[in-house]
């Protein structure tokens, strides 16, 4: 498995639990189409020894997102992407997805008590600190 087509980024000091990290990570990857059906991803003991996390943590979230039809297991063989996802989603699903994480972010902003123009003018240059242009 190449680990650079494959990145993760946890956040040890969210208080979403990590396993819970994951299983947003890879939704948002089927979602938007950067894995799709077929692809096999990183085992338990590779991703979970990658990440410096126990490999409960990792097939907690593995098994979730197999019972909720994201994942296939194939006996002996490494999970995958189920069938099912062989494009991309709608841009109105993938909103949806994005929609909870600014709600977090707008409700840290009224506590902060800083005005929109503030929040919206960081999330701007957050953005683009990850464009490659």
């Amino acid at each position: 498995m190449n680990s650079d087509a494959f990145f993760f980024r946890i956040n040890t000091g969210s208080t979403e639990p990590i396993y819970r990290q994951l299983m947003e990570q890879l939704r948002r990857r089927v979602a938007s189409g950067s894995l799709s059906a077929g692809q096999e991803i990183p085992s338990v003991r590779e991703l979970a020894q990658v990440l410096a996390v126990h490999p409960m943590t990792i097939s907690k979230a593995y098994s979730l997102l197999e019972a909720e039809g994201l994942l296939e297991r194939r006996r002996g063989l490494a999970m995958r992407i189920a069938p099912q996802h062989s494009k991309a989603q709608p841009t109105a699903s993938r909103i949806d997805l994005l929609r909870p994480s600014l709600e977090r972010a707008a409700a840290q902003t009224r506590e902060l008590e800083l005005k929109p123009a503030q929040a919206l003018h960081l999330f701007e240059q957050i953005l683009k600190e990850g464009d490659p242009e």
